[in-house]
């Protein structure tokens, strides 16, 4: 008798508290949100801490629609295996010129053009997935 292995791929959805240790352990992202009902995908990089998110991305702050939601993923190319976060919420600018230093020093960034913005996202929704690849 032979066994066949299910080499189907699977998506499983993961607890809030999971999702968000995946999401602290991980430090690059994209952020994602509409403009003129078109969405926008711009990569950014991240802390997570005291119930926030900072996010620094190459955004103008102007641009921004009151709520927004940050995705960030993990996946090995070869077997498809991995994990995807998104958090959803709104958010603060980060102003203060004292902290703005620190997050500056604390996550590297990409300069595009004059945009260097840092956010302070309130997430409301955190949803996660572990992805188990081929076998």
């Amino acid at each position: 008798m032979s066994i066949t292995r299910d080499t189907t791929p699977r998506m499983t959805e993961v607890s809030g508290a999971e999702a968000l240790w995946l999401l602290e352990g991980s430090t690059q992202g994209r952020l994602v949100y509409l403009q003129r009902d078109l969405p926008v995908i711009r990569p950014a990089r991240h802390l997570w801490g005291t119930g926030r998110l900072v996010v620094r991305t190459p955004v103008a702050a102007g641009s921004l629609p009151p709520a927004l939601s940050y995705h960030v993923d993990e996946s090995d190319a070869a077997t498809g295996a991995g994990w995807t976060v998104t958090a959803t919420g709104p958010y603060d600018l980060v102003t203060e010129p004292h902290e703005v230093a620190h997050y500056r020093r604390a996550l590297a960034g990409w300069m595009h053009g004059p945009h260097d913005t840092f956010l302070r996202l309130r997430p409301q929704t955190v949803q996660g997935f572990r992805l188990a690849g081929l076998t």
